[in-house]
C-alpha cells in the first residue's frame, strides 16, 4: 500500500524549476565544494566586516595555511578542533582550515560557561580550540580537565588591518572592557598560527561523503548536549536543497549582481552554519557578517551600508528590527528571501515584517540532526502561510503515532524526516541514536505536527511542551500565536504550572509593547479569542524572556521560576 509520504504530494507545490532531488555526486567532501568556490569567484568579496571586505582568494590562502598549521601540530584526520568564537572573519577561515586538513569542526557557544564548555570539550575529545580572547577566562577555568593541548587565540581586530586592527582592539580591551583577564600561556596568536602555517606544506587528506566534517551539539535545554554526527555528505546535501529552494527568487537579481546575505544568527549554530557561510561560499555570495545581533541599533547600521537579498533568522530577530525606531534607515527594497526558523514564526510578526519590507517570512524547520533544514514554504510565496512549508527535495517528512505508524492526513503525530541530510547519529551514544531513529531509517524530531492534503506541514508542538489541562491538551504555540495578536505585546511565552484541580494550567508570560496594556485586557482578549482550557490561569509581565543566544525562548526556565 502506497502511503502519503510515498506519493510526495508536496511536490506539486514547488516551484517551477525546482527539482524533486538533488544529485550530490559531483563532490566527494564539503572540501571539494568549497575549493570550486574559492577558484571560481577568487576575486569577488566573501566576508563583510566592520567596513573591511575580504575576498575568496583571500580566505583561500588564509585557510590553507591554517590548515597545515593545524597539521603541523600533530592533529590527523578525523581529530576534533573546536571553535568559540562569535561572527568575525576568523571563523569562516577556521572551517575551512580545520576540513582541509581532514580534521572535524566542533562548533561551541561562545556564551558557555566554564562547566558546560569542559562537557563539550570533553565529550567530544576536542584536541585543539580556536576561541575569540573575551571568552579566554572561561577556557582556562576548565582546560586542565579537557583533552585540548593547543589554543588558537582570535581578537576581534585580526582580520581589519595593521592600524584599524590595533584601534578595534585597543576599543574592546580597554575601552569596552570585553577582555576579562585571562592565562593560556600555550596560546598561539591567529596571525601568527597563519604566518606559520604558510611557511608549511599542506598534505590533502582523502575525504570521502562518509567522513564526519561537523560535531554539532544540541539537547542543552531539554537535558544532557549530545553531538549531532554531520557527514560531509550531509551538509553538502543541505546547501544544494537550500540553493534550489531558493532559486526561484535569487535567479531574479539583476545579472552580474552579487548575492549578498545577512548573518546575524550565530555561526556556531547550526542554521547559519549551513545556511548563511556554506550556502553563500557555494553561489559565491558575499556575508555581511554581524558580531553582536542582540544590538539592534549597530545591526541597523551595519545594515544600512548594504544591499543585500537574503536575511534568515529567528522570529525574535524580525520582530526587534520590526519594532525598532531606526528599521527604515536600512534599505529593505533589495530583498528577496526572509527566512524564518530556529522557533515557530508568529503570523503578528510575519505581517508586520511584510508590511514592512515587501518581503515574506518564508518559514522553514530543521534541527541540528537535519543539517539543519529539512522543509520550508516556497520563496516565491507572497504572503505568510503559518505552516513550516514542505519537505525539500530529497526529503521525505510523516507523522507517526505512539506506535511508529504513520497517521492520516490532517491527524497529529511526531514528526519525521529522511534525507540525505539527516545525522549519521549521536557521538558516541548508540542508545540516544536508536530512541530517535526508525527502523526504516526516519529521524523522529520531537514536535508534534500535522500534514493536509497538499503536503504542507504544521508544527503543533513540542512533545514535552504540551500542556495537559484536565485531559485536554493546549499547545503553547497556539496561544502564543493569538496573544502575540494583541496591540501592546512585544513577545510572549506559554508554559504549563501545577494546579491542584487540572493538573496543569496555562501560565502566559508578556513583554509590553505599551506600558499602559494590563492583565484585564490580556484577559479579556484571550476570551474572545481561545477556548476555556487553552485560556492562562497565570498571567505575568516581564521586561524581558529568557533566550538561548540564537534567541529561543528558553520556556524551560519560566517553568522554573
Amino acid at each position: 500500500m502506497l502511503t502519503a509520504t510515498d506519493q510526495r504530494p508536496w511536490l506539486s507545490a514547488y516551484p517551477e524549476g525546482v527539482p524533486a532531488d538533488i544529485d550530490t555526486s559531483p563532490y566527494p567532501s564539503l572540501v571539494h565544494l568549497m575549493e570550486e568556490s574559492f577558484r571560481r569567484h577568487a576575486s569577488r568579496t566573501a566576508y563583510s566586516f566592520m567596513g573591511k571586505e575580504i575576498s575568496y582568494a583571500q580566505t583561500d590562502s588564509q585557510s590553507q595555511a591554517f590548515a597545515a598549521y593545524l597539521q603541523s601540530l600533530g592533529l590527523v584526520k578525523g581529530d576534533r578542533v573546536a571553535i568559540m568564537m562569535p561572527n568575525v572573519p576568523q571563523y569562516p577561515v577556521a572551517v575551512a582550515g580545520i576540513l582541509r586538513a581532514g580534521l572535524v569542526v566542533v562548533n561551541v557557544n561562545p556564551l558557555y560557561t566554564a562547566r558546560e564548555l569542559e562537557h563539550q570539550l570533553k565529550d567530544s575529545g576536542a584536541k585543539a580550540i580556536v576561541i575569540i580572547e573575551n571568552f579566554a577566562h572561561t577556557l582556562q577555568q576548565c582546560i586542565a580537565q579537557t583533552p585540548v593541548k593547543h589554543v588558537v587565540l582570535a581578537a576581534m581586530g585580526d582580520q581589519l588591518g595593521l592600524l584599524k586592527g590595533m584601534l578595534v582592539n585597543h576599543v574592546v580591551r580597554n575601552v569596552k572592557k570585553m577582555v576579562p583577564a585571562f592565562s593560556l600561556p600555550q596560546a598561539v596568536r591567529f596571525n601568527d598560527a597563519l604566518s606559520r602555517g604558510a611557511r608549511a606544506t599542506l598534505r590533502k587528506p582523502e575525504l570521502r561523503p562518509d567522513d564526519m566534517a561537523v560535531l554539532q551539539y544540541t539537547g542543552g535545554t531539554t537535558g544532557v548536549s549530545k553531538g549531532a554526527v554531520l557527514l560531509h555528505s550531509n551538509i553538502i546535501a543541505n546547501v544544494l536543497q537550500s540553493e534550489a529552494w531558493n532559486d526561484p527568487v535569487m535567479k531574479t537579481l539583476p545579472p552580474g549582481e552579487q548575492p549578498t546575505a545577512v548573518c546575524a544568527l550565530p555561526l556556531y549554530h547550526i542554521f547559519a552554519f549551513t545556511v548563511n557561510m556554506m550556502l553563500s561560499l557555494r553561489v559565491g555570495g558575499k556575508t555581511i557578517l554581524i558580531p553582536n545581533p542582540r544590538d539592534l541599533p549597530a545591526v541597523l547600521k551595519e545594515l544600512s551600508k548594504h544591499r543585500f537579498h537574503s536575511f534568515p533568522a529567528v522570529n525574535t530577530l524580525f520582530n526587534g528590527l520590526a519594532n525598532h525606531p531606526d528599521f527604515n534607515t536600512v534599505d529593505w527594497s533589495h530583498l528577496r528571501v526572509s527566512v524564518g526558523g530556529g522557533m515557530a514564526v508568529q503570523g503578528a510578526v510575519a505581517k508586520l515584517w511584510l508590511d514592512k519590507t515587501g518581503c515574506p517570512i518564508c518559514e522553514g524547520y530543521g534541527l541540528s540532526e537535519t543539517s539543519p533544514s529539512a522543509s520550508c514554504n516556497p520563496t516565491t510565496s507572497k504572503s505568510f502561510s503559518g505552516t513550516i512549508g514542505v519537505p525539500l527535495p530529497g526529503t521525505r517528512m510523516k507523522c507517526l503515532d505512539e506506535e511508529g505508524r504513520e497517521v492520516p492526513v490532517g491527524e497529529r503525530g511526531e514528526i519525521a524526516i529522511h534525507g540525505p541530510q539527516v545525522m549519521a547519529g549521536y557521538w558516541q551514544r548508540p542508545d540516544e541514536t536508536a530512541k530517535v531513529m526508525t527502523a526504516d531509517g526516519y529521524f523522529k524530531t520531537g514536535d508534534i505536527g500535522v500534514m493536509d492534503e497538499r503536503g504542507y506541514f504544521k508544527v503543533v508542538d513540542r512533545k514535552k511542551d504540551m500542556v495537559l489541562v484536565s485531559g485536554f491538551n493546549v499547545y503553547p504555540n497556539e496561544v502564543e500565536d493569538v496573544v502575540a495578536q494583541l496591540p501592546g505585546v512585544l513577545e510572549c511565552a506559554v508554559v504549563g504550572v501545577p494546579d491542584d484541580k487540572t493538573g496543569e494550567a496555562v501560565k502566559l508570560v508578556i513583554v509590553k509593547k505599551d506600558p499602559a496594556l494590563s492583565e484585564a485586557q490580556v484577559r479579556d482578549f484571550c476570551r474572545a479569542n481561545l477556548t476555556g482550557y487553552k485560556q492562562p490561569r497565570v498571567i505575568e509581565f516581564r521586561t524581558e524572556l529568557p533566550k538561548t543566544p540564537v534567541g529561543k525562548i528558553l520556556r524551560r526556565e519560566l517553568r522554573d521560576k
